[in-house]
C-alpha cells in the first residue's frame, strides 16, 4: 500500500471491473484520531488515503477535492471500476447539510460513490436519485429543527420582556457608574483610567473595578443611544 502523498498506480484484476477505494481522513481533536482514521481506512481496503491538512473550520478542503478528482478520473476509465470515496464517519465527508448535498450532487454527476464505515448511515451511497433524496430530507429536517429552536428562543425573549425581565448579560455599570464614566470621559480621561476610578457597588463583583472592556462597551452603547435619540427628534 502507498503512503499518503506517494505516487499511486491503479491495480485491478485483468479482464474485469474492480472496486477502488480512495480514503479520506479529516482532522479531529488530535493527531491520534487521524491515525486511527487512516488505520480504519486501510483496513477497509483503501490503497490511498488523503489526509486533510487544512483547519477544520477552513472554507475549503483541498484533500477532499483531490480525492474527488482522483475518483472522477478513475470512474472515467475502461473498463469502468466502482470507485468509492471512503471515510470513517459521515461528518468527515461533510460538516454541514449544505456540504453534504453538494458532495452527493457531485458524486451523482461524476459517477462515483460515497462510502461511510461507521454510524447510522454507514454503507455505500451510490450515484443514484434515492441517495440524494435521503440526504436532502435529512438536511431539510435539520433546518426545521434550527428554525424551531430560533422560534422558541424568540418566544422566550418576548415572554421575558413582557414580564419585565431582560435577556443577556447583566449590566456591569449601573446608571450612577455610567454617569460618572461619561463625566470622566468628557473631562478628557482615558478609558483605562476611568475603569480604575470606578467601583462596582452591587452584585457578585461588588467592591471591584469594572474591566476596561466593560467600560468601553457601556460608553459605546450610551453613545449609540444618544445618536438614535437625536435622529428621532430631527
Amino acid at each position: 500500500m502507498t503512503e499518503p502523498g506517494e505516487v499511486w498506480h491503479e491495480r485491478r484484476a485483468a479482464g474485469r471491473s474492480t472496486t477502488i477505494r480512495i480514503g479520506y481522513a479529516a482532522p479531529g481533536s488530535d493527531a491520534f484520531e487521524v491515525r486511527e482514521q487512516i488505520k480504519a481506512l486501510r483496513s477497509a481496503g483503501c490503497e490511498r488515503v488523503l489526509v486533510e491538512q487544512a483547519d477544520p473550520m477552513a472554507p475549503t478542503r483541498p484533500a477532499l477535492d483531490r480525492a474527488l478528482t482522483i475518483a472522477r478520473e478513475l470512474a472515467q476509465t475502461e473498463p469502468a471500476p466502482a470507485v468509492h470515496v471512503t471515510a470513517v464517519e459521515l461528518r468527515r465527508l461533510a460538516r454541514t447539510s449544505r456540504e453534504l448535498i453538494t458532495l452527493v450532487s457531485a458524486a451523482q454527476r461524476d459517477g462515483i460513490q460515497l462510502e461511510v464505515l461507521t454510524g447510522p448511515l454507514s454503507g455505500v451511497h451510490g450515484s443514484d436519485g434515492p441517495t440524494l433524496t435521503v440526504f436532502t430530507v435529512l438536511a431539510v429536517a435539520g433546518q426545521l429543527d434550527r428554525d424551531h429552536g430560533r422560534e422558541k428562543l424568540k418566544a422566550g425573549q418576548r415572554t421575558a420582556a413582557a414580564a419585565g425581565r431582560r435577556s443577556g448579560r447583566p449590566k456591569v455599570l449601573d446608571g450612577e457608574l455610567l454617569a460618572e464614566a461619561r463625566r470622566l470621559r468628557d473631562a478628557g480621561m482615558g478609558v483605562p483610567e476611568i475603569a480604575s476610578r470606578l467601583v462596582i457597588a452591587t452584585g457578585k463583583n461588588a467592591g471591584s473595578h469594572p474591566s476596561v472592556a466593560s467600560v468601553y462597551r457601556a460608553l459605546a452603547q450610551t453613545a449609540q443611544s444618544d445618536a438614535d435619540a437625536a435622529t428621532e427628534t430631527e
